[in-house]
């Protein structure tokens, strides 16, 4: 792969008010009769009726790798007003089109710069006359991303869980506070619509104007970096919109071929991108340099790995993220904000699959350093939907999920040692909250406005400690820490174009405070070694824990041991167990319940109904 010459593409803007554009339109020809043009026009005077915007000639030529090259170059002068009540000429952000005219045929307008760095409203690229670049700190060079095992992480979506770019910077406090190192952004780049999860983007080098700016985006990693929070965020590169340019413009245009899109693996979710042609690889493998280099983000988690997997050798997914460590890894030894990656001998670049299909292949055979999986989250609504006589399958089933049987933990590929692990949830963007499990409530006739109902949030507790007590790395979706309630329909656009701001009024309520308690109790005690590196051991014991609904493992750092005892019933349960370590065993949830054993010491323990116990001695005999 090869990176994109960005330099010539997009918007460039000078001080002195001189706008550059460049866009690569492989076969789309001047000798054809065609012309491409750019529609200019300041911010502040896209919706007077009296000022319209200024449009400008581009001359097309031959670039050796990628074809037809159009480009472009516009002087901002404020005597050529296009409207004495226009802002032409002042500082502030312009937004422009493309629009392309052919000879007998009506023109294609609304062209997308996909290469765009900044965004308007909707369907408009923009620029910044007198942009102001953000100022890295000086803790920024100091920054380290996190090892792999060490990582604790918290999904959100901007808009849902700050509104904004600068008011989720003001909440990484309360992250920080809460025991999060590692934020997962659902995507940031530009979309057709305003309420959206981001999944079909238009624009990739870019943040999308419904969360901010350049700078605010720039502001948020700096800060987080000064908390000790990393920063991944969710790309999408297996599938596009309608909109992205290159397909909207080559369907208008009646091409059979596109140098950009096609069928390519699965065609799972809206406009393949053909991982075949070297535009489209070049183009993705650019986009994650952009966002490393001038965002400083750790990583990234990337969409829907199957609409690009063919395979651990193949040109699509292994290839990007193979190309993106190789790119890292070609920095080791630089002494600017590259730095961060490295520790030793070892790369700590975040590159996580959503690879539900095959996640352990994912991990096992490519560059990957983590990768979603929902074998643990399925186990774990099994659970909560089990009658009686399928609890203690089910529950012997979640116990080996817990302990990630059959992942890696650490790979050698090729040449390159790569730390692996998979993430641990029973909650993310893509289903509903997992106390809708117990009772839902229907507030219409539709599945849009049911929730679920909070009053069985107790439920929860069991599942929550053993996600983030586990092996794997546990990841916490925006407001679960408050018990959130929110339904989501299993289909349709209501899943995707719907607002569901995060409650932060949960906060308070004495649900959300007994939430929020332990959620932070059991952050803290992740940051133990035997919890964030340590041996995992399910005890499979159907007879004497899972056919009364409990379960039970042990995670080991060296002489640090601990036993953690979940009960999923609504009954205190009395078990008996073998302690293997001699010492004083203390109950890390709330401090009761320690006791003394003696190694091999079968002893009677007591887990309360819909809860757990964690028992952990130091140093043991």
């Amino acid at each position: 792969m090869n990176l994109l010459p960005l330099g010539k593409l997009g918007a460039r803007c000078t001080p002195e008010g001189r706008a550059d554009f460049g866009v690569f339109l492989p076969w789309v020809s001047d000798s054809d009769g065609v012309g491409l043009g750019v529609k200019l026009i300041h911010e502040n005077d896209q919706f007077l009726q009296d000022v319209p915007a200024k449009t400008f000639e581009m001359e097309c030529s031959i670039d050796p790798n990628y074809g037809e090259y159009w480009h472009g170059q516009v002087e901002i002068d404020a005597s050529e007003k296009p409207h004495k009540k226009s802002a032409w000429g002042k500082p502030g952000r312009y937004v422009y089109r493309y629009f392309l005219e052919r000879r007998n045929n009506e023109p294609i307008d609304w062209i997308i710069d996909p290469y765009a760095r900044e965004f308007g409203i909707g369907k408009l690229s923009a620029f910044t006359l007198g942009y102001e670049p953000h100022i890295w700190s000086d803790e920024e060079e100091l920054w380290k991303t996190p090892r792999q095992e060490d990582l604790i992480v918290y999904e959100l979506m901007i808009n849902e869980f700050g509104g904004d770019m600068r008011t989720a910077t003001r909440h990484l406090e309360y992250l920080q506070d809460l025991g999060v190192n590692c934020i997962e952004i659902m995507p940031v780049t530009n979309i057709s619509n305003t309420t959206d999860w981001g999944f079909l983007p238009i624009g990739y080098f870019g943040v999308d104007e419904r969360f901010g700016k350049r700078r605010d985006m720039q502001r948020l990693i700096d800060s987080a970096h000064q908390k000790g929070i990393a920063v991944i965020l969710d790309m999408v590169y297996g599938h596009t919109d309608s909109l992205f340019p290159y397909s909207y413009l080559y369907r208008e245009m009646g091409f059979g071929e596109n140098p950009f899109l096609g069928s390519f693996a699965k065609d799972l979710f809206g406009e393949s991108t053909d991982f075949n042609r070297a535009l489209t690889r070049d183009f993705f493998y650019t986009v994650n340099h952009h966002w490393l280099s001038t965002y400083h983000v750790d990583g990234f988690r990337y969409d829907c790995v199957p609409n690009y997997w063919d395979g651990p050798t193949g040109l699509g997914y292994a290839n990007l993220v193979y190309q993106t460590y190789k790119l890292v890894f070609g920095m080791r030894g630089s002494q600017d904000h590259w730095q961060r990656f490295f520790e030793g001998d070892e790369i700590h670049l975040i590159q996580c699959a959503e690879q539900l299909e095959e996640p352990v292949e994912a991990l096992d055979k490519t560059y990957s350093s983590s990768t979603w999986q929902n074998q643990t989250f399925d186990a774990a609504i099994a659970v909560a939907r089990a009658e009686a006589s399928e609890l203690a399958g089910r529950l012997t089933y979640l116990g080996h999920r817990l302990g990630l049987v059959g992942y890696p933990a650490k790979e050698k590929i090729n040449e390159d040692t790569i730390q692996k692990s998979a993430l641990q949830y029973i909650e993310n963007h893509d289903h509903y909250r997992f106390v809708c499990n117990f009772c839902t409530i229907s507030r219409d006739d539709n599945d849009l406005l049911k929730e679920g109902d909070r009053r069985y949030w107790y439920k929860v507790q069991p599942y929550l400690i053993a996600i983030m007590t586990a092996r794997g790395i546990p990841l916490i979706w925006q407001g679960q820490e408050l018990c959130e309630n929110y339904f989501l329909p299993e289909s349709g656009m209501g899943r995707v174009v719907m607002f569901r701001p995060m409650r932060w009024d949960y906060f308070y309520d004495p649900i959300g405070k007994r939430t929020i308690w332990l959620t932070r109790r059991l952050m803290k005690l992740r940051r133990k070694a035997q919890f964030l590196r340590g041996e995992h051991w399910f005890y499979d014991d159907p007879e004497r824990y899972q056919s009364r609904g409990l379960l039970l493992f042990s995670r080991r750092a060296g002489d640090a041991f601990s036993l953690v005892a979940l009960n999923f019933t609504d009954s205190d349960q009395k078990a008996y167990f073998s302690f293997p370590l001699g010492g004083d065993y203390y109950e890390e949830i709330h401090g009761e319940d320690s006791f003394r054993a003696g190694a091999g010491e079968w002893l009677e323990i007591c887990i309360p109904s819909n809860y757990g116990r964690i028992w952990t001695v130091e140093g043991g005999e």
